[in-house]
């Protein structure tokens, strides 16, 4: 089978692509293509463990250009859809290129794959499009509500797959995963952003009372929903995949001063963000029936994750000045999708 990976060099894509070229996933695999535009958050050193992979090619290019896409969807088998821009704050300061990249761009890839006849697509989503929810857990059916641009811009992708599916037939299924974090991800987002500024000795901002609750998801266990929701998943279908462990802003930053040996002190308290959601949960018994468990512990995929940040600072320093601006997102910022 031979897959194509938009935004396959950003966090979430960059662990999906090395789960199907390095053994882990139990999808029938033998050729992957990376599309990703490389933007400050796409790095081609998130590839680095299978670049030498025989079945691996990788292309630069935009989602939104129809020429590039119509090529390579010609001799895929499978798209997963990544790309995307994902982080609230800069969408909340100018939202147009998250319109062009997350709407216009996955509406070319609709159009791609139904003139390419492609056999399946899967798009990656966020909890994010629900909007806030004060007690229980969305289900797939949950009307949208989104608060922020990047939630809108996800959102109405969402409705454009979903209508591509159901008006052209095409074998489109949609997942919706909550907060995710482990290695690899850019520090803009709340937990390698923290971690990477105490291991600086900075202080880190804390957005409005730290009350704001989020469900964390390992990225593994994303990936390895997605890999079910690929094989079994139904065509018109939306997936929550959750991770099971909700937190406050304020425990998830006493749990990395903790582990990164720091103390309240250095915590700088920020003005609360526009528009900012104040509860993610999600209800994934849908995708549990296929199978799906969270297998990684929260505690123990963060202390992991810290630990992978300390031993990898030849990583994560370059791209301190390679983002364009000062990243500004505290507890809570978008860590959903690339």
């Amino acid at each position: 089978m031979h897959v194509l990976v938009t935004g396959g060099a950003g966090f979430i894509g960059g662990n999906y692509v090395r789960r199907l070229l390095d053994g882990r996933s139990d999808l029938a695999v033998d050729r992957v293509t990376v599309l990703d535009k490389l933007t400050y958050a796409g790095n081609l050193a998130n590839l680095a463990p299978v670049a030498d992979h025989p079945g691996l090619r990788f292309v630069q290019g935009d989602i939104a250009d129809p020429d590039l896409v119509a090529k390579l969807f010609a001799d895929v088998d499978v798209v997963v859809n990544f790309a995307a821009e994902t982080h609230v704050d800069r969408s909340i300061r100018d939202p147009a290129e998250f319109i062009r990249t997350n709407v216009l761009g996955t509406q070319n890839l609709l159009d791609a794959a139904r003139a390419a006849g492609l056999p399946r697509f899967v798009h990656i989503s966020t909890d994010e499009v629900y909007g806030s929810i004060d007690e229980g857990a969305w289900t797939e059916e949950w009307p949208l509500a989104p608060n922020s641009p990047y939630a809108a811009a996800k959102a109405g992708a969402d409705l454009l797959a979903l209508a591509c599916a159901r008006t052209h037939g095409l074998n489109l299924s949609i997942t919706r995963c909550s907060n995710n974090y482990g290695p690899y991800q850019f520090p803009e987002k709340v937990i390698p952003l923290f971690v990477t500024t105490l291991l600086r000795g900075g202080s880190v901002p804390l957005y409005g009372d730290g009350l704001n609750i989020r469900d964390w998801l390992h990225v593994d266990d994303h990936c390895r929903g997605i890999d079910l929701v690929l094989a079994k998943g139904e065509s018109g279908e939306v997936y929550n995949i959750g991770g099971g462990r909700e937190l406050t802003n304020r425990r998830l930053t006493e749990l990395i001063l903790d582990a990164c040996g720091a103390d309240w002190s250095a915590v700088r308290p920020v003005a609360d963000r526009k528009g900012h959601d104040r509860r993610y949960a999600l209800d994934d018994s849908k995708l549990r029936t296929l199978g799906y468990r969270p297998r990684v512990a929260f505690e123990e995929g963060l202390a992991e994750t810290i630990t992978w940040y300390r031993e990898h600072t030849d990583w994560w320093r370059p791209l301190l000045s390679a983002a364009p601006g000062a990243p500004t997102g505290g507890a809570g910022a978008s860590t959903d999708a690339d």
